[in-house]
């Protein structure tokens, strides 16, 4: 069983489309290990993007991360990383495909509705910057 993290964005949360992004997962086999809202702190997003620190971005991110609250989640299943991935679709949601969270639900390539770990690596550092494993149930 693989698990993976998905932070569903401050512009979905604000569209208030957590229910449909969360019904895409377990529609697709991915179960909600660990789930709660938060409001990040610029502290807190800075770090958690840091390995961005040199891209021109960044700024950018760190701000959008700031500006509302999001969801984070623990998703686990069979390949967890890879079938979130699909899930999101590309960065960039013009070119996501259609049926996709960001074909459907961002706004742009900055504000992209949903964060998704990329490796399995990753998403275990990325869970555990928000969920004590004691909370992934």
């Amino acid at each position: 069983m693989e698990r993976t993290l998905s932070i569903i964005k401050p512009d979905a949360v604000k569209k208030n489309v957590i229910g449909k992004i969360v019904t895409r997962f377990e529609d697709n086999g991915l179960r909600i290990a660990a789930m709660k809202k938060v409001q990040l702190s610029k502290e807190e997003a800075q770090e958690f993007y840091v390995v961005h620190k040199d891209r021109p971005f960044y700024q950018d991110l760190v701000d959008f991360m700031v500006s509302g609250p999001v969801v984070v989640m623990v998703l686990e299943g069979d390949n967890a990383v890879s079938k979130n991935r699909e899930l999101m679709g590309a960065t960039n949601p013009k070119e996501a495909a259609k049926g996709t969270i960001r074909a459907d639900f961002a706004d742009s390539i900055d504000a992209n509705a949903i964060h998704g770990s990329d490796s399995k690596e990753n998403a275990a550092v990325e869970i555990s910057f928000f969920f004590a494993s004691s909370k992934i149930y």
